[in-house]
């Protein structure tokens, strides 16, 4: 009964794909609870509350997408927007904690409500399909940019912004996870990416990149939520810049996850050729509930995770997948010394792989029309250029909008495009 609940066909699937693809998931993501009570840590906040309820809040929002929207997509705390909570809205604009909370809290029940009315839905159908597969293959690139950045193939450069990077321990264990996770995939052995970041994890041992602790212990209780649970401050709140805030937050939220659904579907094969998503309204509420709550229990807001896709290119199709992960973030609360074993390096391979599947989405561009070409283009540069999938999403529709009008091609721009270029330079404006 669970399995139907999860929509899983047996005629179509096989259990243990999608037990795979779910495990895969969770080990491509598991970095979050490790890199969350880092970020928000900065703030005062107590880190074993925040880890608590940053697994929590996964393992919710991730179980409410098997079960309600059946697809294999996992849900967790933004890496972009607890970012944005910490070293914008407390050390930036030196707002508590307990306020940068509350604004979480606020825009979580505003996405709740503009996901009751179908706002987010019309916004994403709305989308050309031509940005649709560009927002696919920008996502892909993303990814693989954001493994190599993470594991130091990738760094900063005063005169070029980015470079090759020294070939460190963990650089070249990350080398050694794209080129074993490409000869796994080019062999077609299942669970070539699963396989491929466990295999890593056990090379980082020599190499000094796996980190085994002293007095390691496999087991723990979990950390009580209690310094973070119910911690709001509403003082001060009710201001012209809190507001600002709480839009900005709201643009962030919707069209990352917007683009993000509409790249991981194009992957699934559940996109139909109008763009359609079955049961996308779902998926957008089980964010919309997990930020609210997350609010709640002391994490920031939450998304739909890009490595997903890690999961969907391994087999995952139903919501078993998703089921899989959000029991695994479950389990994490009593196993976290084993999953922060896991090295960030050993997962590269698998975002970058990840990156190469989902580059398939440009064949299906129309690069015949500028009008067309441009904005796609835009949109896949500017998601890795500006290290954001809203800011690459948003920059690629205005460049549709502007590009359409002065061509003459009224037609082809939706009424709710032309509100939605009036709401993303207001917004550029007011931040």
């Amino acid at each position: 009964m669970i399995l139907k609940l999860c929509g899983f066909d047996k005629q179509s699937m096989t259990l243990r794909t999608e037990w795979i693809a779910g495990i895969t998931t969770f080990l491509t993501m598991c970095y979050i609870l490790a890199v969350n009570p880092s970020i928000l840590g900065t703030t005062g906040m107590d880190k074993g509350a925040v880890f608590t309820a940053t697994a929590l809040t996964a393992a919710l929002a991730t179980l409410l997408v098997a079960f309600t929207a059946k697809q294999p997509f996992a849900q967790a705390s933004s890496m972009a927007l607890n970012s944005f909570f910490a070293f914008t809205l407390v050390q930036g604009m030196g707002y508590s904690w307990e306020t940068a909370l509350t604004a979480m809290f606020v825009e979580g029940l505003l996405i709740i409500l503009i996901t009751l009315l179908n706002i987010r839905e019309i916004i994403l159908n709305s989308i050309p399909m031509n940005l649709r597969h560009a927002i696919s293959a920008g996502i892909g690139m993303f990814i693989a940019f954001i493994g190599m950045k993470n594991a130091g193939i990738i760094e900063d450069s005063p005169s070029t912004l980015v470079r090759l990077g020294d070939f460190t321990p963990v650089s070249v264990l990350a080398m050694t996870g794209i080129l074993l996770s490409g000869i796994l995939v080019a062999k077609k052995v299942k669970g070539a990416l699963f396989y491929g970041i466990l295999i890593c994890t056990l090379i980082g041992i020599p190499l000094g990149v796996t980190q085994i602790p002293e007095n390691f212990l496999p087991v723990s209780m979990p950390h009580s939520p209690e310094p973070t649970f119910l911690r709001f401050d509403f003082s001060g709140f009710f201001t012209f810049d809190m507001a600002v805030v709480i839009f900005t937050l709201l643009f962030m939220n919707i069209f990352d996850t917007v683009g993000t659904l509409v790249g991981l579907a194009s992957k699934t094969g559940v996109m139909d050729e109008k763009g359609n998503i079955p049961r996308v309204k779902q998926a957008m509420m089980s964010d919309a509930i997990g930020t609210t709550i997350g609010a709640m229990l002391g994490t920031s807001t939450v998304t739909t995770f890009v490595e997903s896709a890690a999961g969907i290119a391994e087999g995952g199709r139903s919501g078993v997948t998703s089921l899989v992960t959000g029991v695994l973030f479950l389990v994490a609360l009593f196993f976290s010394p084993i999953f922060l074993l896991i090295p960030g390096s050993a997962a590269t391979g698998a975002l970058v792989l990840v990156g190469v599947f989902m580059m398939d989405a440009i064949r299906k561009i129309n690069t015949d029309d500028i009008s067309e070409a441009l904005p796609a283009f835009v949109t896949i540069l500017m998601m890795v250029l500006t290290y954001s999938i809203a800011d690459g999403m948003i920059l690629g529709l205005l460049c549709y909008v502007i590009l359409k009008l002065c061509c003459g091609k009224y037609k082809d721009i939706s009424p709710v495009m032309y509100i939605l270029a009036i709401l993303f330079i207001l917004n550029y404006i007011l931040t």
